[in-house]
């Protein structure tokens, strides 16, 4: 039976592992399409990223002029939840709204 007290009364402490690794996060980016009304981008980004209207302007527009841009940077699962139910919304009003994930 292991204890944290020994025969002599002294308390050992467990060891601490100081190799714990961060997880990885991944970036969502937005691509940029010439049908999807950038009223509708901005909702979607507003309804399942929780941006704010000025914030998700500004990565609207940022995908308009550069052809892509970074919407959040997230974990894996998160990530993908988000941007799974984003597309979903967006097939379902028949947009052909794109976004993908890659690792930072």
């Amino acid at each position: 039976m292991a204890s944290d007290e020994d025969q002599l009364g002294t308390i050992t402490k467990p060891k601490v592992d100081p190799k714990i690794k961060k997880p990885t996060l991944f970036k969502v980016i937005l691509h940029n399409d010439d049908f999807t009304p950038r009223d509708f981008v901005i909702e979607v980004l507003k309804k399942f990223f929780n941006k704010n209207s000025d914030s998700a302007s500004m990565i609207m527009y940022a995908a308009h002029r550069n052809g892509h841009s970074l919407v959040d940077v997230l974990s894996l699962e998160v990530a993908e939840m988000k941007t799974t139910k984003a597309l979903s919304y967006a097939r379902k009003h028949l947009y052909p709204l794109n976004m993908s994930i890659e690792e930072e």
